[in-house]
């Protein structure tokens, strides 16, 4: 089997995890540009235009890049049709689709030519994935920020992939340094998928206020409750890890009995900026932020190269 870097035209094995609100044309773009593979993250919201525009960003010059979607949101079917709609230099080098049925979408993406990925947390993931056909898993440890399950860690997910499959396996969770890449490559990945170190990055497409309360977090929490304060119809399987803040940690493990008056303080302080509401997804990595970055900053860190 080709290495990952020859087969997604790539100087590094990593790739910036696919954050929507974060990961957008731009930050994908200078990701690649470093030597890694950039990722949009498409939001269930995110349009057929905003996807061809964010790509045309991302693949400027040639530079490979990727995008990943939400298999559970409506507006999927559209924004498949969106990304197997892109030529030249707009195409992807790999679309992720993840967290919830997932044979008609990769099927769909493989019939256009697409390299598809799947992100997977336990068991049953990792058998609908390849069942599914995925070109590459993405093993992912609850250690991860943003979405997913926290059912197994990085190292038992990643193990478990590797005895399942011969086929290239990214590992996910808790990867936030050059000696975590050495780690993980040392136990068969053959790649990382990194969300966390590139929050901070200048080039991402959120505010300087919310990259700063993230470089000066120090703990995270998995759990629903932004999801249910705002309303989204996240699967429930797939809860959130966030920067620790007392609003999270008053309602995790009670969000069923979230009151309407706490939703209401929720919005009203996202409306003001309030970091203390605003959703700060992040891993436990988040540690390891200390400041604003550039993206070539970050890539050259994790290759041990800075």
């Amino acid at each position: 089997m080709a290495p990952l870097t020859d087969t997604l035209d790539v100087r590094h094995p990593i790739i910036s995890a696919p954050m929507a609100g974060v990961a957008g044309g731009r930050l994908a773009h200078a990701v690649s540009a470093a030597g890694g593979l950039g990722m949009i993250g498409a939001g269930g919201s995110a349009s057929p235009d905003w996807i061809a525009e964010q790509a045309g960003f991302a693949g400027a010059g040639g530079a490979p890049f990727g995008i990943g979607l939400m298999a559970w949101v409506p507006e999927l079917p559209a924004q498949l049709e969106a990304v197997t709609a892109l030529a030249g230099e707009s195409r992807p080098a790999l679309v992720s689709v993840s967290f919830g049925e997932l044979a008609e979408p990769v099927a769909r993406l493989r019939d256009a030519g697409l390299r598809t990925a799947c992100q997977v947390g336990n068991a049953a993931d990792l058998e609908a994935a390849l069942a599914a056909g995925a070109d590459v898993v993405v093993a992912r440890g609850g250690e991860g920020g943003g979405h997913g399950r926290d059912e197994m860690a990085t190292a038992d997910i990643l193990a478990l992939a590797l005895v399942a499959t011969d086929r290239p396996v990214l590992a996910a969770g808790g990867i936030a340094t050059a000696d975590d890449v050495t780690r993980v490559m040392a136990a068969g990945a053959a790649g990382v998928w990194c969300g966390t170190a590139f929050l901070t990055c200048r080039e991402a497409d959120n505010t300087p206020a919310v990259r700063a309360a993230i470089a000066s977090a120090d703990a995270t929490r998995y759990a629903r409750v932004h999801d249910v304060a705002r309303g989204i119809a996240w699967p429930r399987e797939f809860g959130g890890r966030a920067v620790s803040t007392p609003f999270v940690e008053r309602w995790a493990g009670e969000e069923d009995a979230m009151t309407e008056a706490a939703k209401a303080e929720h919005a009203a302080g996202c409306e003001r900026g309030d970091v203390g509401y605003t959703p700060l997804y992040a891993g436990v990595g988040v540690g390891h932020l200390s400041g604003e970055t550039e993206a070539e900053e970050v890539v050259r860190a994790l290759a041990g190269r800075s």
